[in-house]
């Protein structure tokens, strides 16, 4: 048996669907899901239930990340992300954030708020050396975005491959950047990757953006470079997140914030829908299922 959050997906005959409320399993259908699917946005209690089902098979996460899942996941049971789902959504924030930050939205928009009109000319997204963190589907999308705009682009994984720079490379090649784009996943290795040295080598009016983890980045050294004026960044995601009231970052000049909204779109639902009934089919047919992160 499986559940979802959606009561009206196409599936195989031979596959039931537990009642939905569309938020969470309810505690007498837990022992009977095989097949499950957090709903999308629940957050850490959502990924908990997976611990409190007994008969549980497969873990289809609606999210391309899936480090918070690895945490919880019980043994013998299979992850798979949804890598490709969020390609439009997450790709074309980052492209927003990074021309706001660079045309100095975060400014205008206090003038708006103040009504005040401060004609100012801002550097143009244009000519801009842009690294882009992390090329697997998103980053080649956020490429593939930019590259109309007349910007050089730098792509870097940690293998070189698809085109893409090696990781090795990156810290030499940060003073000459005029934009990154973070879309690694977090790790170990990754956390606070940005921390106060490389933010320091981060060339004089620079951009950094951040759609994919909160702490990739180190907040406080983060907070010191922007407040010194030196810098701009956009960030879809924080650490501490959700950012709460009061928090120095909120008052950070040169800085945009969206509430980690990256593959929160109109774009989510017909792709996030296409791959759960595409997965159950496969799941029904016994046939190998894509996506697959955790193969027990």
């Amino acid at each position: 048996m499986i559940w979802t959050q959606w009561d009206d997906l196409t599936i195989p005959n031979s596959v039931e669907h537990l009642p939905t409320n569309g938020n969470a399993p309810t505690q007498e259908d837990l022992e009977k899901i095989t097949f499950y699917v957090p709903k999308y946005m629940g957050g850490p209690a959502a990924i908990e239930y997976m611990t409190r089902m007994p008969n549980l098979k497969v873990v289809q996460l609606p999210n391309a990340g899936y480090d918070d899942a690895l945490k919880v996941l019980p043994n013998g049971v299979t992850l798979c992300n949804a890598r490709g789902v969020h390609d439009a959504s997450t790709a074309e924030l980052a492209v927003g954030l990074a021309i706001g930050a660079r045309r100095g939205f975060p400014t205008f928009f206090q003038n708006q708020i103040a009504g005040k009109w401060d004609h100012q000319r801002r550097t143009s997204l244009a000519d801009s050396r842009i690294g882009i963190l992390g090329y697997g589907s998103i980053g080649q999308l956020v490429a593939k975005m930019l590259a109309p705009h007349n910007v050089e682009i730098i792509p870097f994984t940690r293998s070189g491959s698809d085109g893409s720079t090696k990781m090795s490379e990156f810290d030499g090649l940060l003073p000459t950047l005029d934009i990154v784009i973070i879309i690694m996943p977090l790790t170990d290795e990754n956390y606070h990757f940005f921390n106060a040295d490389r933010l320091a080598r981060m060339k004089n009016g620079s951009v950094l953006i951040n759609v994919a983890r909160g702490p990739i980045i180190d907040t406080e050294a983060l907070i010191v470079e922007l407040q010194s004026g030196r810098m701009s960044a956009g960030l879809d995601v924080t650490d501490p997140e959700p950012l709460p009231e009061g928090h120095p970052l909120w008052r950070a000049p040169n800085l945009l914030i969206t509430p980690h909204v990256g593959g929160d779109s109109t774009a989510f639902e017909p792709r996030g829908r296409k791959l759960v009934e595409e997965q159950l089919a496969r799941y029904a047919k016994g046939e190998p299922l894509i996506n697959i992160v955790v193969h027990p």
